[in-house]
Parts: C-alpha cells; structure tokens; sequence
C-alpha cells in the first residue's frame, strides 16, 4: 500500500481496522505469533542482497556492515523469540503474602494492541524491524513510519511488510515529519520511538494526550573512560571500531574519550594505528576505504563538518584524519584533543566520526565530568576490575560495557535502553516483549468465608485488633 500521501482521514481508518485485529489476536497462539516472525526471516534471507543495495544506496553502507549491524541484529531478534515465546507467553505465578492467605494469583502477559513504530535513520533496517518483532512476539498489531532520509530502505520495508501481512495487521506508512505528526494524534496503545531526545519529547507530550505508553530510545553523549590500568592497545582497538562503524552514526557510539593524563599520548597514537588498519590498510587512502559508510545527507554533513571548523578555530588540537569531501558526504575518522566545553561538538551529540579525546588526573574527576551531563544511552569503561567497579558504582547511564563498546546491544538477555534524557523504557528479547505487553495481576479469591470477611463493616473491636496486628507484623 503506498501511504505517501495518505491523509489523516485514511491513516485513521487504517487503525481502527488494525484495533479490530488487535482485539482478535489477543487470544492469539504462540504457534500463530511464530508464524509471524517466520514469514519475516524468511523473507529477509531471501532478500538479503536486496537490503545490501538499499542500504549502499542510503548512505554507502559496507555489505558486511549491513550484514553484521543491520540484517543478524533481526535474524538474531527472530531465532531469540521462537526459542523462547512460549516461556514469555506462559503465566508466572505470583508469590502468597501471609495478609492474602486463603487466594491464589498469577500475572498474564496480555498484547497492549495497536502499536505504532517511529524508526530512525541510522540503523534503518534493524531499528524498524527489530522492533515490529518485539510487537508480533507480543501480539500486537503495527503501524511503522521509517524514515524518510533512507528512501530505498524504507521503500523496501513497506514491500517487505505488504507482502507478508494484510494492512489490518502491519502496514508502513511512508513520508516525512507530517505522517509522523497524523500519526501521533492517534490513541495507540503504545509507541516505540527511536530517535533523537528533542524529538522523543515531542512523541512523550503526544503521548500523553491519550496516556500511551511509550518506550523512547534516545541517544546522548555516550561516555567512553580508560583508566590508567586499561589495556592500551586492546582499548584502541575497540573504541575505534565502536566509534567509527556506521561513519560514527550510531546512538551508543563512545562520544568522547576521558583518558587518565598519563596514558593519554599512547592512547591516540593506538587509535591512529587502529583507523589505518581498519580503513587504510594498502595506505591508499582512507577515502578510497570500501568498508566506511558516508553520512546520511547534506544537513548532518553540514553540522558535523561545523563542529569540526568551530573547534579547530577555537584551538582544538587535530590529532589524526579531519579530511572532507563534501561532494561525496565523507568525513575521515577524526580524532581532536584540546577541546572545551564551550565548543558544540562537547555539547551536543556528535553521531558522526569526529572524537574527542580529554586527559583527567584521577577517576574521581572523570565520574565527576559524566555525572555534571545528562545520563547516557551507554557507557564504557576500559581497566581494572576495581577501577571499572568504581566508575560503574558512582556513574549513572541506560547500559554499560567494561573493555568493549556497543556490544551489549547484540545481547538478548540483557535490558536494552537508556535513561532519563538518554531514553525511557526497555527492549530486546524478552524485555521487548514485555515493552509491547500488559503484565496483568490477576488475584483469585475462594468463594464464601475468607481472611478479608472479618474485616468489612460495621467495624468492630475484632476487626480493629486485626487491623492493627496487620500494621504491626506485615
């Protein structure tokens, strides 16, 4: 269905048709809902070069990139639920307390219904159909608005969907920050929102009009500490590869590197030695690199390439890469020192390959720095045990990685999300699952005389000394 131009009007009709499917698949099975996610896997490993060239057309996503960050993250989403649905499906019995003697309760996970999913640019395919797997997993129907700025993807994602489900289901809804806005004043029973944290608030007040529930994964300026007993070369390595995969466009990419002043020299001559083997390892040059994606459009370019000119004017230090083509949308892997908090790129989130790199003389005074910014979407941290315990002990962020960087989030069994500013809410797994459910608590009473008879009114003496030993002892 081609949506680019639907109006309001029919983006009405079409969820109210998907709330009358909503309601019949909350007695859906876990055989019909695998069938779903089948049907998706399916169609992604047939179609898997298909996705490359999208991609390559977006944004010149590399075909292992693309493989590695874009299609395994959902086949992976996909083999993760079918394993385990059915153990998510299933009641959990819920413990007795001593007041509730006499009753028995279990909690149900029941769909939350229609669901409306607002993808981002960066990870076009992943972070859309990652989260239309969590939906299905758990029995929801989806409205899902790609983003415009990767035309091809998202063009191919509404084929994908419009052959594998009826409107009523799943249906994509193509165009710009107007169909996202028709949307919103919908009354969906929850919102998945990936994106940036100015617009998760507009999606939050939206929200709030219809009191939906929301799941908001936002980004921030993802923090990246190496202590003085951190691996140098192993660092360098990881926070190179974590930085700069995707151009550096990435929500829990490291930001910026807080690096003890004594170990800060080799550290950036190991991050130098990292990007060449990375991207230059003929030394032909790292703008001949087929392995580096370019950035997504002219405007993000525009603001990268004026972070960039804004620090080196106001004395930041060049330390390695700065090259630009803007023709060809390329920034090479950039690493500055020197910089200040004045400057935008240590204000605002940088999502691209532009790396700050700060000295500190004791932990303390990097936790301190963290602590003074808004809560992070991730946060690394490269030493010792005692020393990474510390920074994970006095430091506050959605999720955290000691000597690595953005692994976690190929990590089924652990809550994938952020924090105050950084994002609100849960997912992967089985905490996308339950993101899209409703954890109903469910209490069965025996018919007839019971523990709470003794305590209706008239009130009297007996009932006032149960009362008071309720306080007392529970």
């Amino acid at each position: 269905m081609d949506t680019d131009t639907l109006p309001q009007t029919d983006f009405r009709q079409i969820f109210q048709a998907q709330r009358q499917t909503a309601e019949a698949w909350r007695r859906s099975t876990t055989e019909e809902r695998i069938d779903r996610l089948v049907k998706i896997g399916d169609w992604i490993r047939s179609n898997q070069k298909t996705i490359r060239e999208a991609l390559w057309q977006d944004f010149k996503k590399p075909e292992v990139e693309s493989d590695l960050s874009e299609i395994f993250p959902v086949t992976s989403e996909i083999n993760h639920a079918k394993k385990n649905l059915k153990s998510w499906m299933k009641p959990s019995k819920a413990s007795m307390p001593m007041p509730m003697f006499g009753t028995s309760s279990h909690i149900q996970y029941e769909p939350k219904g229609c669901s409306l999913i607002i993808a981002p640019w960066n990870y076009p395919f992943n972070l859309t159909i990652g989260p239309l797997v969590s939906a299905l997993a758990a029995g929801c129907t989806a409205i899902i608005k790609p983003s415009e700025l990767t035309p091809n993807t998202s063009a191919l994602i509404a084929k994908m969907v419009e052959e594998l489900f009826t409107p009523e289901e799943v249906t994509v809804c193509l165009g710009g920050a107007e169909v996202s806005q028709a949307l919103l004043s919908l009354p969906f029973d929850h919102i998945f929102f990936t994106g940036s944290p100015k617009i998760g608030k507009i999606v939050m007040a939206a929200a709030a009009k219809h009191l939906t529930s929301v799941t908001l994964e936002l980004g921030g300026k993802s923090p990246t500490i190496v202590t003085q007993s951190a691996d140098i070369p192993d660092a360098a390595k990881k926070i190179a590869f974590g930085k700069f995969v995707n151009a550096g466009q990435t929500c829990i990419a490291p930001d910026y590197i807080l690096v003890h002043e004594s170990r800060k020299k080799e550290l950036v001559a190991e991050l130098t030695i990292a990007i060449r083997d990375m991207y230059d390892p003929k030394h032909q040059g790292i703008e001949k690199s087929p392995d580096l994606a370019r950035i997504i459009d002219s405007r993000h370019f525009g603001r990268l390439s004026g972070y960039l000119r804004e620090a080196l004017d106001q004395g930041a230090k060049l330390e390695f890469g700065g090259g630009i083509v803007e023709g060809d949308l390329y920034i090479e892997p950039t690493l500055l020192s020197q910089t200040s908090e004045d400057m935008a790129i240590s204000q605002e989130e940088i999502f691209g390959p532009l790396l700050p790199i700060l000295g500190y003389q004791t932990l303390q005074e990097a936790i301190d720095y963290v602590n003074q910014k808004p809560k992070p979407l991730a946060l690394y941290v490269f030493g010792s045990g005692t020393e990474s315990a510390e920074v994970l002990e006095k430091t506050s962020s959605g999720n955290a990685v000691v000597n690595d960087c953005v692994l976690h989030f190929m990590h089924h069994n652990l809550p994938f999300g952020g924090i105050g500013n950084s994002g609100l809410g849960k997912s992967h797994g089985e905490f996308g699952f339950l993101a899209f459910s409703n954890e109903k608590g469910v209490l069965k009473q025996r018919v007839g005389f019971n523990n709470v008879t003794l305590l209706r009114p008239p009130y009297g003496v007996k009932a006032k000394k149960i009362i008071a030993s309720l306080i007392k002892w529970f």
